[in-house]
């Protein structure tokens, strides 16, 4: 699946992105509205990763969507 799709649908993956990353709130979520360089900005800052491995688990969850 490519991320324009998630955008797209944003309301509705916002629960499968929740699950993964349960530090994300509700609100922020909403802030993000399906935005890519915001949701990985926003990964790194609750998880205190590299902006290389939010990219890696974005693209990792991106693929394992169907």
């Amino acid at each position: 699946m490519h991320w324009d799709q998630i955008k797209g649908n944003w309301k509705v993956f916002k629960g499968k992105v929740k699950e993964r990353w349960g530090k994300l709130t509700d609100d922020e979520l909403d802030q993000i509205e399906g935005r890519r360089d915001q949701f990985i900005g926003k990964i790194q800052e609750k998880y205190g990763i590299t902006k290389d491995e939010a990219e890696r688990q974005a693209n990792d969850f991106e693929r394992g969507l169907k």
